[in-house]
C-alpha cells in the first residue's frame, strides 16, 4: 500500500529492465567530442556496461574535429564521468578498453577511408563482425556531410549474404521545414534503407510516454470513455526554465516550433490519440500514428491568432537568481522575434475526437519543468451535488513525464464530518514507488538500436506528415508582419502568456 492509499500490484517475471543485445557491434559516434556524447552518451552507455547491457564483444569510437589519441580521450571522458557521480574506477578501466577516437574532418573524404581503416582494425580486435551503429551527435548542419562521409568512406562494412548490419541515428531536429526533411531523407536513403535508419525522440523512451498505449489499450475501464462524449479537452504541456544555454545560433533559426512542436509535442499527441493498431509491432504503430496525423485538421491563415499563443522572454527571476531576457543572450538580435514559448491549438477530425481541442504547449525560462499529458474529463451529465461547496471538479488524468514519472487519476469522494461536502482525491502510481532498476531513455534508446527494435522510432512518413502540418504555421508566423505584435513578452521565472478564453490549466 503506498502513501496515497491506493495498493499497487506488481507481477513481474524477471527484474531486468533490459534485453540485453547479444549481437557484437562498433557503435561509432560523430559529434563523439561534442557536447551531448558527453552529457548523455557516454553515460548511458557505462550504466548499460556497470549494469551488463552491452555485447561481450563490443566497441566505441568517437569521431571529431578536436584532436585526441585514444588515452587522451578516455581521461577526458572518465573527467565527465566523475563530475556526474558514476565514478568506479574499477569498473571504467574494463569499460574504458572498448573506448577509441579517431579525429576526422566532415567535409574530408580521405578522413571517411582513415576511419574506416580504423574500424576494419577494431573488428579484427574486438571480433565486431562488421556491425556498426553510426551515431549523429553532431549539429544538424552537419548531417549530410556526416552521410556523405559514411558513403564515400565505404564505412558500412561489405558483408555477403546478410551476414552483419549496419544502422544509422539521427537526432532531432530532421530538417527545418517539410522541403529540407525530404532532402535529408533522400540523402539518407541513397546510403541507408528505412529500416536502417533509427529517428530519435528519447521523450518516447520514456517509462511513462511508453506506458500510455499500456494505459490505454490494457485496461478495458478506459477505452469505452476515450472519446469525444467524455473528454472535454487536453493538454500536452512541455516547459522548462532553461533558456538557450549556448545554442543561440541554432535557436535563432529554429525557435520554439521547430526545435519542439515537430518532433516531442507531435509525438505525444499521436501517442494520446491515435487508434489502436491492430498487434502492438513498430510498422503498426507507425501506421496508427500516421492515421492520426493525417486527421489533423490544417490551420486557416485568417484565424490563426486565435489558435496559435508565441511569446519571448524578458527578463526576470529564476530559482531567486536574476536571468536575462532572450534578447540579451550571447548571439542573440537584440531585436529577435523568434518564439520562446507558443500554445498552439490543435484539432482532429474524425469519429472519435471530433471537437475535442488539444493544447500544445511549450517554452522555456518558465516558472518550473514540466512535462505531462492531461486529460480533462466533461462534467457528469447530471449532477446531484450541484449545490457542493466547492463545487464538484471534472475528473483528471495525468500522465507525468518529466521531471518525475506517474499516473494519477483524480476523483470525487465526500470529506469528512456531518456535512455533505465532496473533495477531490488522486489514485497515483508513480515510478518512485517502485523497487525495480529503471533505465533512462537513452539507455533505452541506445539498447532499442543495438537490438534492431524501432518501436520507440520514428518512421519517415511520420515526419512528413509532421512537417506538412506544421511547415505553413512557421511559414505565416514567419511571414507575418505582425509577429512582433503577436509576439508576448513573458518575464522568466513567470508560467508564461495567458490567451483568454482557452481552456488550458497550465498546471498539472
Amino acid at each position: 500500500m503506498n502513501n496515497s492509499g491506493w495498493t499497487q500490484t506488481v507481477d513481474l517475471k524477471c527484474n531486468d529492465p533490459c534485453i540485453k543485445p547479444r549481437v557484437p557491434c562498433a557503435i561509432v559516434v560523430f559529434g563523439g567530442s561534442g557536447d551531448l556524447t558527453f552529457r548523455k552518451l557516454i553515460p548511458a552507455l557505462y550504466r548499460l556496461h556497470q549494469n551488463n547491457y552491452l555485447p561481450s564483444q563490443f566497441a566505441l569510437v568517437g569521431c571529431g574535429r578536436t584532436a585526441f589519441t585514444d588515452e587522451a580521450y578516455r581521461e577526458h571522458l572518465y573527467g565527465h564521468i566523475q563530475a556526474h557521480g558514476g565514478d568506479n574506477s574499477n569498473s571504467w578501466d574494463m569499460f574504458a578498453k572498448n573506448l577509441h577516437y579517431q579525429q576526422i574532418d566532415y567535409d574530408v573524404a580521405a578522413d571517411g577511408l582513415k576511419l574506416n581503416a580504423k574500424l576494419a582494425l577494431i573488428d579484427t580486435d574486438y571480433g565486431t563482425a562488421g556491425n556498426r551503429l553510426f551515431y549523429m551527435a553532431v549539429p544538424p548542419v552537419l548531417y549530410e556531410s556526416v552521410i556523405a562521409l559514411i558513403a564515400h568512406g565505404q564505412l558500412k562494412a561489405d558483408c555477403p549474404q546478410n551476414e552483419c548490419w549496419s544502422r544509422i541515428v539521427v537526432e532531432k531536429p530532421f530538417g527545418r521545414d517539410l522541403a529540407t526533411a525530404e532532402r535529408l531523407d533522400t540523402m539518407l536513403k541513397q546510403t541507408f534503407t528505412e529500416d536502417q535508419i533509427y529517428r530519435i525522440d528519447h521523450y518516447l523512451a520514456k517509462e511513462t510516454t511508453q506506458n500510455i498505449l499500456v494505459f490505454r489499450f490494457a485496461n478495458a475501464l478506459f477505452e469505452s470513455i476515450w472519446n469525444r462524449q467524455y473528454i472535454s479537452h487536453v493538454d500536452i504541456t512541455a516547459t522548462e526554465q532553461l533558456g538557450i544555454e549556448n545554442r543561440s545560433g541554432y535557436y535563432e533559426q529554429a525557435g520554439i516550433l521547430r526545435d519542439m512542436f515537430q518532433n516531442h509535442m507531435m509525438q505525444l499527441l499521436a501517442l494520446i490519440a491515435m487508434e489502436a493498431p491492430p498487434q502492438f509491432t513498430s510498422v503498426m504503430v507507425s501506421d496508427e500514428k500516421a492515421k492520426l496525423f493525417k486527421s489533423l485538421r490544417a490551420f486557416d491563415p485568417r484565424t490563426i491568432s486565435s489558435d496559435l499563443v508565441l511569446g519571448q522572454y524578458s527578463r526576470g527571476t529564476i530559482n531567486k537568481q536574476t536571468v536575462c531576457g532572450y534578447r540579451e543572450e550571447k548571439g542573440v538580435d537584440p531585436s529577435s522575434i523568434t518564439p520562446t514559448y507558443a500554445m498552439l491549438k490543435v484539432y482532429i477530425d474524425n469519429l472519435r475526437w471530433k471537437s475535442v481541442p488539444f493544447y500544445l504547449v511549450s517554452g522555456k525560462r518558465l516558472d518550473h519543468k514540466e512535462t505531462s499529458i492531461v486529460v480533462h474529463f466533461k462534467d457528469v451529465a447530471h449532477s446531484i451535488f450541484r449545490d457542493s461547496k466547492p463545487p464538484v471538479a471534472p475528473n483528471r488524468l495525468t500522465f507525468a513525464i518529466q521531471p518525475s514519472e506517474s499516473i494519477t487519476l483524480s476523483f470525487q469522494a465526500k470529506s469528512p464530518g456531518t456535512e455533505m461536502s465532496l473533495r477531490s482525491m488522486n489514485m497515483r502510481f508513480s515510478y518512485d514507488d517502485t523497487s525495480e532498476r529503471r533505465v533512462d531513455a537513452y539507455e533505452k534508446v541506445l539498447v532499442d538500436c543495438l537490438n534492431g527494435d524501432k518501436m520507440i522510432f520514428l518512421r519517415a512518413d511520420s515526419e512528413y506528415l509532421s512537417w506538412q502540418f506544421l511547415t505553413p504555421v512557421i511559414e505565416d508566423c514567419e511571414q507575418c508582419i505582425n509577429l512582433d505584435e503577436m509576439l508576448q513578452l513573458y518575464s522568466a521565472g513567470s508560467s508564461g502568456p495567458h490567451p483568454p478564453g482557452w481552456e488550458w490549466t497550465g498546471r498539472i
